[in-house]
């Protein structure tokens, strides 16, 4: 029967025709999804002054099924002609092109497995003083239920590079609900994990945050800030009555104010953490009901050295509450180093309460942030590993471990022996 007469029978019948999924195409942008080593530039429009051979682009999607793609570039070569190589996997493609204005080039049809592709560009021959231009990757022959996987144009590529921020929300035993004084955590980055960008916090709460970072080859810090409660990015907009208070800190810690992410009192002290070795981290809240403020104070403590350090306290206005919203995370603020991994074992979690009581916590809830959440990106893992609590994102790995789950912790690790009178001040 022919589709007209078809057509003709179910209008009559009130039958329902449905349309064959047809595949469908992705066009992925390099400024979200791409990384160079060499020195071509990449912005958020894509790659330019791409004019060494020892330049490598390379470009990160995910599929979620098994099947044939076929690839392409959008590209535009200046001046000139040029020869490039497009590695995917165990294919590679060599290309000449010469078209001065952006046009779309065909690459070849691969095979993919569900799972992260990488795609590497290298030049090989130019005339012109650069390869070319590039600003997308468009896949096409998308089957319907393979998702692809990548930060999409119109969100943002700084946040998409750096990567998805993935984090453990401790559970409050009901007891001490609205009386934790004090929170004790403990942090161990593995081997190579620590990659710099990464800030690894363990003592987060409603109001700031307590942990370390690596902030570049040859330094790293200790970092405590509190929020203030005026809503702001700009530190000097703040009003007097709003501002955070710097009221003491160590004799090596560098107090100051941040922005950009909220506004608020920020304190650091340059320390030369180690992979491999354990930290603990200890915060302390303490409400004043009369002028309406809570004072937060940080204590840092390389195990192996048995030590505290007075990081520095803090007060905070318009704030009359003990510790709430407890909370660890791993994140990346360095978007050319979104292609690595870094991973951190938390460990030993505990609460006091006013009248010095230690109390364990038992689970922990496990969240991602915006980039995890609106599947941008699906390099992260985080729950329990050998009894341990872990987090773990970036470098593009494919065990994936699916967002809120809770994960409930057993009875192994020791109450805190700290001798809360006689902390640094």
């Amino acid at each position: 029967m022919k589709k007209t007469s078809l057509l003709i029978v179910c209008i009559i019948l009130g039958c329902t025709i449905y349309a064959a999924a047809q595949p469908s195409k992705a066009i992925i942008p390099l400024g979200g999804n791409a990384w160079v080593k060499g020195n071509a530039l990449l912005t958020d429009t894509g790659v330019t002054s791409w004019k060494s051979a020892k330049d490598i682009i390379s470009i990160y999607f995910r599929a979620d099924a098994a099947q044939e793609l076929m690839l392409a570039l959008r590209l535009r070569v200046p001046m000139g002609k040029s020869r490039v190589s497009i590695t995917i996997g165990k294919n590679v493609f060599i290309k000449q092109v010469a078209n001065p204005v952006f046009d779309t080039i065909t690459i070849g049809t691969v095979a993919v497995q569900p799972g992260y592709l990488k795609i590497d560009l290298k030049g090989l021959s130019k005339t012109g003083r650069t390869y070319a231009d590039v600003t997308d990757l468009v896949v096409s022959g998308i089957n319907p239920g393979n998702e692809l996987t990548y930060v999409k144009t119109g969100s943002s590529f700084h946040f998409g590079r750096r990567g998805p921020s993935v984090h453990l929300r401790y559970d409050i035993p009901q007891e001490i609900k609205k009386d934790v004084k004090w929170f004790y955590n403990e942090i161990t980055v593995p081997q190579k994990m620590d990659v710099t960008g990464s800030y690894f916090m363990a003592d987060g709460f409603n109001g700031g945050y307590f942990g370390m970072q690596v902030n570049s080859a040859t330094e790293r810090r200790v970092l405590f800030s509190v929020w203030s409660p005026f809503n702001t990015d700009d530190p000097k907009s703040i009003p007097d009555s709003l501002r955070v208070k710097l009221l003491k800190k160590g004799a090596t810690v560098h107090g100051g104010e941040f922005g950009d992410e909220g506004s608020g009192g920020q304190s650091y002290m340059n320390y030369p953490w180690m992979a491999g070795k354990t930290y603990a981290f200890l915060l302390k809240a303490e409400p004043d009901n009369l002028h309406n403020i809570t004072t937060y104070t940080a204590w840092f403590k390389d195990i192996a050295a048995g030590k505290w350090l007075l990081i520095a306290s803090f007060s905070r206005p318009q704030t009359n509450s003990y510790l709430n919203g407890l909370y660890s995370f791993v994140e990346n603020f360095e978007p050319n180093n979104g292609d690595k991994v870094r991973m951190a074992y938390f460990t030993g979690q505990w609460l006091g309460d006013s009248a010095g009581k230690w109390h364990r916590i038992t689970g922990a809830t496990y969240t991602g942030d915006e980039t995890a959440r609106k599947n941008y990106r699906k390099d992260y893992s985080g729950g329990l590993t050998g009894g341990k609590l872990y987090l773990r994102n970036g470098g593009f790995f494919n065990d994936l471990t699916p967002l809120n789950q809770k994960f409930s912790l057993s009875a192994g690790s020791h109450q805190p022996a700290i001798d809360l009178k006689n902390l640094p001040q």
